[in-house]
């Protein structure tokens, strides 16, 4: 799978770095805890994708989704962001990690994949931060 450009991805992923370890409740998910490390999560829009993705930066906002308290914590950040044509489910399960929360950002998913989070380890780039460009 490779990125594409925006105009014909309706599949993003975000590179999160998460600084240090984090008690973090999710919605009616409960409350979890997130290791510090590199994070990626899988998500879709089938229109306003640059929108959505530009929500997901914000950090003024109305936590509706999974992925908002996790970007919401003190200590997430976005560091990059891919674009993708193919389905949702075929990126994330093409995307190395582990699951650290059973169900986050797959309520919908019908393909199995238990989370459209993945924790990518601990990494000695946690210090290092790239510009998000769409």
């Amino acid at each position: 799978m490779r990125p594409i450009d925006a105009q014909a991805a309706t599949v993003y992923q975000l590179d999160i770095v998460l600084t240090a370890d984090r008690m973090i409740a999710v919605g009616r998910l409960g409350e979890f805890l997130f290791p510090a490390g590199r994070y990626v999560y899988t998500g879709s829009a089938r229109r306003n994708l640059v929108a959505r993705i530009d929500r997901h930066l914000s950090r003024d906002k109305k936590l509706r989704w999974h992925i908002d308290y996790l970007l919401m914590a003190g200590e997430a950040e976005v560091v990059g962001v891919r674009l993708f044509e193919d389905r949702e489910c075929a990126v994330n399960q093409a995307t190395e990690g582990t699951v650290v929360v059973p169900g986050f950002g797959a309520s919908d998913c019908r393909s199995g994949c238990g989370s459209h989070l993945k924790y990518r380890g601990r990494s000695e780039c946690l210090a290092v931060s790239a510009n998000v460009h769409l």
